[in-house]
């Protein structure tokens, strides 16, 4: 059976949306009020999920999240003061698939300048390109020949003309057009499972994001023009999540199903405890409470799990066979990252030596304040483990509002290209 929320019976406010982070560990709700180009965060809630809530990122138990959706919903309106209806709630798993894809089209009439409709027809081949091959390899992962797949998605990441970059293409004479497109898909069941939890919030799901795309908008914000340049892992409870970003273009982004919950089921199997006394365990082990022999027990069981994890990222950043250089910056977030082993891991091993790094890269975690045009008016959101919500945000704030202020070319395809 469903769990029936309460009625929503009081005046929405149109100008207010929310975003649902729903993560293996926590889902977290955000209300933000729109002002213009900028996003007031008025309202924060958590709730805590059950062990049997999600699977490896995705819903596995719609019940059960909606009873979390609806206790961390009901703590940000109380703080809000009010209630809104429209919602971006973010999709993860290691079957979300995103990747920039890159066509070269010959224009049969070079001589002829661009237009609008030539380049949505060139963006259609895009993305019907990049929906084949998600929808093959999401098939390949299951052995399931009918799995469907739909677009969650897709942004401009840069167009030559003749091999010249331009921003605005309309106009341009040329033989050549190559358009690089960041495409997300997620399998339907997944999508489905979270339109079923917006409906029985009683939410009008505004957008479906892919978390990692998420993270990476957050930090580039509305400039079209942004040169940020970093590696950003988001550390869940059941997935790491990265997103490569190049000249403030989405280049790419991987999942693998390792998180946080992994290192405390390994505690928990090797030390012969429950979960939850080894999740208190894992928490404790960046302070002094425990005894040193404890702690250097579950220590030994972490730097296991350690090394499965960095294969991970090695693997997925080894991936990104498109970059030539890897950025020097990798940007950590989520609940999982606040676990000191990881960034040490990170920071204190040989691990990038074998990947196209120029140089070592720099390792930090992201501040709520490094998220560009979110402010926090609640004073709730204090570190990194908030960061995949307020991109939501932002990405709630592109599909809502964005298309309305259009300053680039960029931008009026970027909207064609929203969902």
């Amino acid at each position: 059976m469903i769990f029936k929320t309460k009625q929503k019976t009081d005046n929405y406010q149109d100008e207010y949306i929310v975003a649902l982070d729903i993560g293996t560990e926590f889902v977290k709700a955000l209300i933000a009020r729109l002002e213009g180009n900028d996003i007031k965060i008025v309202g924060v809630g958590r709730a805590q999920q059950e062990l049997s809530d999600m699977h490896s990122g995705a819903i596995a138990d719609i019940a059960g999240v909606v009873r979390n959706c609806e206790k961390a919903l009901i703590e940000a309106e109380e703080q809000a003061g009010l209630q809104a209806h429209k919602v971006v709630i973010g999709i993860a798993g290691e079957l979300v698939k995103g990747a920039t894809n890159t066509i070269r089209y010959r224009r049969p009439q070079p001589n002829r300048p661009l237009d609008e409709d030539e380049m949505s027809f060139i963006i259609d081949k895009i993305q019907e390109r990049a929906q084949f091959k998600a929808q093959r390899q999401i098939r390949l992962e299951t052995g399931n020949e009918d799995v469907e797949v739909k677009l969650v998605n897709s942004a401009i990441v840069g167009i030559h003309i003749d091999g010249y970059k331009v921003s605005n293409p309309i106009g341009f004479q040329g033989k050549d057009v190559s358009i690089q497109i960041y495409t997300a898909f997620a399998p339907m069941v997944h999508i489905g499972a979270l339109e079923r939890v917006a409906g029985e919030l009683s939410l009008d799901l505004l957008a479906v994001a892919a978390e990692p795309f998420a993270v990476a908008r957050s930090v580039i914000g509305t400039d079209s023009s942004s040169n940020f340049t970093a590696i950003l892992a988001d550390v869940g409870g059941g997935t790491t999540d990265i997103a490569v970003v190049n000249d403030g273009g989405v280049e790419g982004t991987k999942m693998f199903g390792i998180g946080g919950r992994s290192f405390t089921h390994q505690i928990a199997n090797e030390l012969n405890l429950s979960y939850k006394n080894a999740e208190k365990l894992k928490l404790n082990l960046s302070n002094e409470k425990l005894k040193s022999t404890v702690a250097k027990e579950a220590m030994e069981v972490v730097d296991k799990t350690l090394d499965v994890w960095i294969s991970g990222v090695e693997l997925a950043l080894s991936e990104f066979d498109n970059v030539d250089h890897l950025p020097g910056r990798l940007l950590l977030c989520g609940g999982g990252a606040s676990l000191e082993a990881v960034k040490d891991r990170l920071e204190n091993t040989d691990w990038w030596k074998d990947l196209p790094f120029t140089k070592k890269p720099i390792v930090k975690h992201v501040k709520p304040d490094e998220v560009t045009g979110i402010e926090d008016e609640s004073g709730k959101i204090t570190d990194h483990t908030f960061i995949t919500a307020m991109g939501l945000l932002r990405v709630g704030y592109d599909t809502y509002v964005g298309g309305e202020q259009e300053d680039s070319f960029k931008d009026k395809l970027n909207k064609i290209l929203r969902i």
